[in-house]
């Protein structure tokens, strides 16, 4: 028996002209994804530079607001003592020097001498017995003398200037004598100076009768 569907001829086929798959037909080849580059490390140096550079600014930040601050500081202080009373602690003008009984003519202590004043019991131009306060600052310039027992006389060891024991200047650049305190007997019979008040020979005011006390 014949075939009723018969294969079909493949040369018949191509004759016929049915396309047929080739290079340039074809679907192209699928390339590959390349890899994604790796992400680049960071360098070693800029760390390094970055902290550098933060230091430096750092540090310039942290002097200036330390300069601030001690300067708005020291405002505030000088603010504060501006408004405080400047009190001064000074030693009273007024001093005992105990009875009269206790000084010996012509002869000086220093028991006085750290207050600014020698207390003597001696004689006057009258020769009259007296006790009298000298200052301890010499006249020429401001020094503090000392007393010489060997020769009898106060001597400023800045410059030279001599005083007698009366205070009178006898020798150096010293232009006048020792100043005296006001003296006088307290009602129980002890001495009192007063320095806040003083006596200038050259002026006469040895004579005031507040410059010496009379044995």
């Amino acid at each position: 028996m014949a075939d009723n569907n018969p294969t079909p001829d493949t040369s018949t086929a191509i004759a016929a002209g049915a396309p047929t798959a080739t290079a340039v037909t074809a679907a192209p080849p699928t390339k590959p994804v390349p890899p994604k580059p790796a992400a680049a490390k960071p360098s070693a140096k800029e760390p390094t530079r970055r902290f550098f550079l933060a230091s430096i600014f750092g540090s310039w930040i942290t002097v200036a607001w330390v300069a601030f601050s001690a300067s708005m500081a020291a405002m505030l202080l000088g603010t504060l003592r501006f408004m405080v009373p400047n009190v001064l602690s000074e030693p009273p003008s007024t001093f005992r020097a105990g009875d009269p009984t206790n000084f010996e003519l012509n002869k000086v202590e220093d028991k006085f001498k750290d207050v600014g004043a020698w207390v003597i019991r001696g004689r006057d131009d009258r020769n009259r017995e007296i006790i009298y306060a000298l200052s301890t600052t010499c006249t020429h310039l401001g020094c503090t003398p000392n007393w010489l027992e060997s020769e009898k006389k106060f001597k400023c060891p800045c410059h030279g200037s001599g005083f007698k024991i009366t205070g009178i200047n006898f020798e150096g650049p010293a232009p006048r004598p020792l100043e005296r305190y006001a003296i006088k007997k307290a009602d129980d019979g002890q001495i009192v100076v007063d320095k806040s008040r003083k006596f200038q020979r050259e002026l006469g005011q040895w004579d005031d009768a507040d410059s010496y006390i009379l044995v």
